[in-house]
């Protein structure tokens, strides 16, 4: 299965997908925000299969990251999330290296098909 980092500040969200995910199979390594998933990417020279991050975090947001993180890693898969509309439009300037953005809230099942969708993508 996949290995998967998932950046998420609020702790209920990242739990849920964490389990979500650790369902398929996938292992799941989790950071509370970008400037922490980042240097987690960093330290393991981009070993993931995946990275699932949300948008509007307070130190580093997740599309700040991902410019950052697709800088070294190219190919690196990265799928964003969101519950804010004007984040989903901001997310737009960094199509070229997301694969998608899943909206929040979301459900155990829709998150599981997207991020197996972005896996096979």
């Amino acid at each position: 299965m996949a290995a998967i980092l998932l950046v998420e500040d609020d702790d209920s969200v990242r739990t849920f997908t964490a389990r979500a995910l650790t369902i398929d199979g996938h292992t799941v390594e989790l950071a509370e925000d970008g400037d922490i998933g980042l240097a987690k990417l960093t330290e393991r020279a981009g070993a993931y299969d995946l990275v699932l991050s949300d948008i509007r975090m307070p130190a580093m947001d997740g599309i700040a990251m991902a410019t950052e993180m697709a800088k070294d890693f190219p190919d690196l898969k990265i799928l964003l999330m969101t519950g804010y509309a004007e984040q989903r439009e901001r997310a737009r300037e960094v199509t070229q290296i997301i694969v998608d953005v899943v909206q929040k809230p979301f459900t155990l099942a829709q998150i599981r098909a997207a991020v197996a969708k972005a896996l096979a993508a």
